[in-house]
């Protein structure tokens, strides 16, 4: 609705009423589009971002080539502003910087002179401090860029033109990458190998059809300039095929052994980390105690990164550097996003993709250069042409010269009387008098036979798509040869997620259960060594009426399974438990267990390994026993799982582990004993309830379980009663049977 407003604020003006959604909705997809096109993704055929592109093109202007002397930053931005990027050197200078520095840039296109910065975070100095100029990739990206090769646009202030995307003789966006955030989307391409990727190309225009495990045979992966591991290609292989994908990156070590300390030396750290924010994350990890066996951090990188991890007396490196692994920065994940402006529009593309882009753009590069050239060509050879010809008629010509008034008059009769064209007419006019001698006119001969020769020869190229690629290879070589150089990144095997044993140093320790079901663990070397009839030393400060029920030696990396009284089994790492000094009590075991309401921990066991040679023997209140194969338990999990089917009102009384030729023995509360061979207890899955193991009397119960070696000799049994009576006895005194007697 319009109105027309007689006083007050825009008095005499239309106004309009619009809907503030719709309004809000138009200018910001309006302000989106700016920013997507204008500053935060790359170009698909340069790899450059408006700004980028600005800066190179100011320091063509002020002729900074390779070759030449340096210039002030200020300058260089200064021109940038003026003539191409009027958004203030805030946002020019970073760009300009980024463009040099050797660890962001694989190629950089900006040769420095001064403090660019730092891959430890440290800022540039100030631009009137540092100078630059362009390098030789610059060149490659601006080759022929005078030969009407590409489109120009007006500037900010329509004052001048400027290129809206550069030839590129290399490709710029795989070699240097490039990161963007726009809105509602995000661009993150790794850098690549030069050589690898104009290898790609050439398998590209040889066969159109190639897939992308044929092109990843020449471009195997990303190539970062700060170098480190990749480890594996899963992820590599995703992006290239959809455009997105991960990779995990990881910094490169060796170890340096000393006296009586080893040092990890890391040499390169993953792409776009911070070396002193990987520093302070080491400290940190220090100090909260995740990782112990370090003594001290020091950063002695001088051009070359050299970050040495010092180890404290006896520990592992390989572990040492799990954690770090684990804990810091010095292991990272790039995510892969290659998203491009393609003709103006933002796309997801794939390896394939991108080379095919990029063929498309040189192909018409090439084509335009070679119309330009042609052009240009078939104009020389017409001037020439006009030439030789007033030379044959040398004397006629001059003759009408001299008769001539003015040179307007001059160009008119040569035209009319001598059938020239204007612009022959007139090169014919300014002529030199030494063209009149007979080795000029044989270099003019020689000229315009050359110029016929390119001219068919531009011909040729302008109808053949083949020569055109012969072309692209042919500068891709050129460009390979001045800024090619070896592979940084290695390409390893996938590394495996670090399972928590990775982290824990492997040591023997021992381990206590007491009767109220505190658990600790204790290092070996807690105990001394002592002679026979020493005093020994306090094992622990136990609970009133408590005491240990269970002592064994583990490795810290060992399992406990832990059966209980309802015929589950638990997982516990020895890791797991705490580890605590000699004299503590340990920790509640229910802390670690989701144990359900009346259930108890009956017995623990320590394996190593979960194999298919041993068994486990369990025996129940009531008799019933069973085997199981150990491997039948390799799978843990958090609420346990059955590893016996119990009858009403029975429980689990042990659990022990057998292999074949052993022998089980069962006691009873009444004194009475069973012996048999394990071989008459068949293997059962664990849900299983088992088969009798002994024939009880009405009021009698199972209390204990034992598994002897019959290949020992000498073996005891000590029986031991509620009230403090016991005995031992030789075990060959106990007769075999068969079970269930």
């Amino acid at each position: 609705m319009e109105e027309n407003e007689e006083t007050g604020f825009g008095a005499g003006e239309k106004i309009r009423e619009l809907d503030i959604q719709d309004e809000l909705k138009e200018s910001y997809l309006t302000y989106s589009m700016s920013v997507i096109i204008q500053r935060a993704l790359p170009d698909i055929r340069d790899g450059l971002k408006p700004s980028q592109r600005r800066i190179l093109v100011a320091m063509r202007d002020l002729n900074l080539g390779p070759r030449g002397g340096h210039r002030k930053s200020a300058a260089i931005v200064g021109q940038t502003m003026m003539s191409y990027h009027p958004h203030g050197d805030g946002a020019i200078y970073p760009t300009l910087v980024r463009m040099a520095q050797d660890f962001n840039t694989r190629y950089p296109l900006v040769d420095s002179q001064g403090n660019f910065g730092s891959i430890d975070g440290d800022p540039p100095a100030a631009m009137r401090y540092t100078e630059a100029r362009m390098t030789e990739g610059t060149v490659q990206l601006m080759a022929d860029i005078d030969k009407e090769t590409v489109d120009h646009q007006k500037t900010f202030d329509n004052r001048l033109d400027e290129p809206s995307v550069l030839p590129a003789a290399f490709p710029n966006l795989l070699c240097n990458g490039s990161t963007g955030i726009a809105v509602g989307m995000a661009t993150s391409m790794p850098p690549h190998n030069l050589g690898e990727v104009c290898a790609g190309l050439r398998a590209l225009i040889a066969n159109p059809d190639i897939t992308i495990e044929e092109l990843m045979g020449h471009i195997p992966g990303p190539d970062f300039p700060t170098g480190a591991e990749i480890c594996g290609r899963a992820g590599i292989r995703q992006a290239y095929k959809t455009g997105r994908g991960l990779i995990k990156v990881r910094s490169k070590y060796h170890v340096e052994p000393g006296k009586n300390k080893d040092s990890i030396i890391f040499t390169e750290i993953p792409y776009q980390e911070n070396k002193v924010s990987i520093i302070e994350k080491i400290s940190e990890c220090v100090k909260d105690g995740r990782i112990q066996d370090i003594a001290d951090v020091r950063d002695e990188s001088d051009k070359n990164i050299r970050l040495v991890i010092e180890l404290k007396m006896s520990a592992s490196p390989e572990v040492v550097v799990n954690q770090l692994y684990k804990f810091t920065q010095l292991s990272a994940t790039f995510s892969i996003i290659n998203i491009a402006l393609v003709r103006g529009r933002p796309e997801t593309l794939g390896l394939k993709e991108l080379l095919n882009e990029y063929k498309r753009h040189r192909v018409e590069i090439i084509r335009r250069r070679t119309r330009y050239l042609l052009r240009k060509a078939e104009e020389r050879a017409h001037i020439v042409e006009g030439l030789l010809k007033a030379l044959d008629i040398i004397d006629e010509v001059i003759a009408l010269i001299r008769s001539s008034k003015t040179d307007q008059e001059a160009q008119s009769r040569l035209m009319a009387e001598h059938q020239f064209t204007e612009i022959q007419a007139h090169q014919i006019l300014i002529m030199q008098l030494r063209r009149l001698t007979g080795l000029e006119r044989q270099k003019l001969q020689d000229e315009l036979d050359q110029l016929h020769a390119d001219i068919k020869y531009y011909r040729e190229i302008l109808a053949s798509e083949q020569l055109v690629f012969d072309l692209i290879i042919e500068e891709l070589g050129e460009a390979e040869k001045k800024l090619g150089d070896e592979r940084r990144t290695e390409i390893v095997e996938e590394a495996e997620d670090y399972a928590a044993e990775d982290l824990i140093p492997e040591e023997q320790v021992a381990v206590t259960f007491t009767r109220e079901g505190y658990v600790k663990r204790t290092p070996l070397s807690t105990y001394r060594n002592q002679g026979r009839g020493g005093r020994g030393i306090a094992g622990g400060n136990k609970k009133e009426g408590d005491f240990v029920k269970t002592l064994f030696v583990a490795s810290t990396h060992d399992y406990i399974l832990l059966y209980t009284n309802k015929g589950r089994v638990y997982w516990l790492r020895v890791y797991e438990i705490p580890n605590m000094g000699r004299t503590a009590k340990g920790r509640p075991i229910i802390n670690f267990l989701n144990l359900a309401e009346g259930e108890t921990v009956s017995q623990q066991l320590c394996v190593d390994e979960f194999d298919a040679e041993r068994f486990v023997v369990f025996a129940t209140r009531q008799g019933t026993t069973k085997k199981v194969s150990l491997d039948q338990f390799s799978r843990p999990r958090t609420a346990g799982i059955i590893a016996i089917k119990l009858k009403e009102g029975d429980s689990l009384i042990g659990a022990a582990l057998c292999k074949a030729g052993q022998e089980v023995m069962l006691g009873t509360r009444a004194g009475k004993a069973i012996r048999f061979d394990e071989a008459d207890i068949r293997p059962m899955g664990r849900t299983a309830a088992g088969v009798g193991g002994i024939n009880l009397s009405a009021d009698d119960e199972v209390v204990d379980m034992a598994i002897l070696d019959p290949t020992q000799e000498g073996v005891t049994l000590l029986t031991a009663c509620a009230n403090g009576f016991g005995k031992k006895t030789a075990a060959e005194n106990y007769r075999r049977q068969k079970r269930n007697g």
